[in-house]
């Protein structure tokens, strides 16, 4: 069955309900049960996910893959970023709710179904926590913050030294000599701090 097939004839209810605010949704097992009916007998879905630091933050980055008699036919990716904390929840259960928002992005994008409306199951207080700090943010929007911090670090590095670098070798080598970090993007806040600093 072809991935226009199985968006066409997959049906997802919204069968969960959260009794704080009052709502049905669907969460990213919902779509997985709803779609494993339409896989036929050559068809799989394979998800996967990882944790990302961008720039201080981090992000789980889940991947849908859709295959039919053994080849990749789509794949979508979702993120959702990890909060600092959780009333009440340890590390894990962090980082296992933000995996559940990046699969259902994930697994919304690939079977076309608009989610915009719906929010996850928790309770009362990780629900609203969830709204604001498990957002997906499009992988358009982190590679933007990046390219922005790394050009910042550019100027800085312009500014402060008499010699003009030239390449990325003379970027690394300044950053390095100077603020002790290496000139990489988990440490882009850091080292645009430093340099900052520089007198």
């Amino acid at each position: 069955m072809t991935l226009n097939e199985i968006q066409q004839k997959l049906k997802v209810p919204k069968a969960q309900y959260n009794s704080f605010a009052k709502y049905n949704f669907r969460n990213a097992e919902d779509i997985v049960e709803a779609v494993k009916p339409l896989l036929g007998d050559t068809g799989a879905l394979i998800m996967s996910d990882e944790v990302v630091l961008v720039g201080d933050r981090y992000y789980v980055k889940a991947v849908a893959v859709l295959l039919d008699d053994g080849k990749e036919i789509a794949r979508t990716i979702g993120y959702a970023r990890e909060t600092l904390e959780k009333k009440g929840f340890d590390e894990s259960q962090i980082t296992g709710s933000a995996s559940s928002y990046a699969r259902k992005y994930a697994l919304n994008g690939m079977f076309a179904i608009d989610d915009t409306k719906d929010a996850d199951s928790h309770e009362p207080v990780i629900q609203t926590e969830a709204k604001t700090a498990a957002k997906p943010i499009p992988p358009k929007a982190i590679a933007d913050k990046i390219q922005a911090q790394k050009k910042r670090i550019q100027e800085l590095c312009d500014a402060k030294t008499l010699v003009p670098l030239v390449d990325g070798e003379d970027y690394k080598q300044y950053v390095l000599d100077n603020t002790t970090l290496e000139l990489v993007p988990a440490n882009y806040p850091a080292v645009i701090e430093r340099l900052e600093a520089m007198k």
